[in-house]
């Protein structure tokens, strides 16, 4: 079927959100069209934000993509969501509130967790294990 100018419903579509755009600028990096290239897209997944079950895993930094490496101090950036939202992405405020919340309720348990993490290296170092307990664990092989 043919895409025209004169019919923006025929035309290529402009999707607003910043996960979308993401996955259509990478759909052009990847041969698409190929079983290969579908596979690759289909385990790709972009969202805004953290969603819930990717809220409680270890993050992880890929250092050929921070900023601070990539850009010389004098060149001009701008971000994705500011960019989608100057577009016509309605949801900015909605996904940065949401991600407040996140960030507390993330904070407190990353220090509950790191408390209780310090309480039982310090229980571990403060505890006397009797000399036939110790045999027996040797036995176990937890010497």
């Amino acid at each position: 079927r043919k895409h025209t100018n004169s019919n923006p419903r025929h035309g290529p579509f402009h999707q607003r959100a910043p996960a979308k755009i993401l996955w259509r600028t990478v759909r052009g990096m990847v041969p698409h069209k190929t079983a290969r290239g579908a596979a690759a897209l289909d385990r790709l997944k972009c969202f805004e934000g953290v969603p819930h079950p990717y809220d409680r895993k270890k993050r992880m930094v890929i250092p050929a993509a921070l900023k601070v490496l990539r850009l010389r101090p004098e060149r001009r950036f701008c971000k994705l969501g500011d960019l989608a939202s100057e577009f016509g992405w309605k949801h900015k405020d909605l996904i940065k509130r949401l991600e407040d919340q996140r960030k507390v309720k993330s904070e407190a348990f990353h220090k509950k967790k790191t408390a209780t993490t310090r309480a039982r290296s310090s229980a571990l170092k403060s505890v006397k294990v009797s000399a036939e307990d110790q045999k027996i664990l040797e036995s176990a092989g937890f010497a």
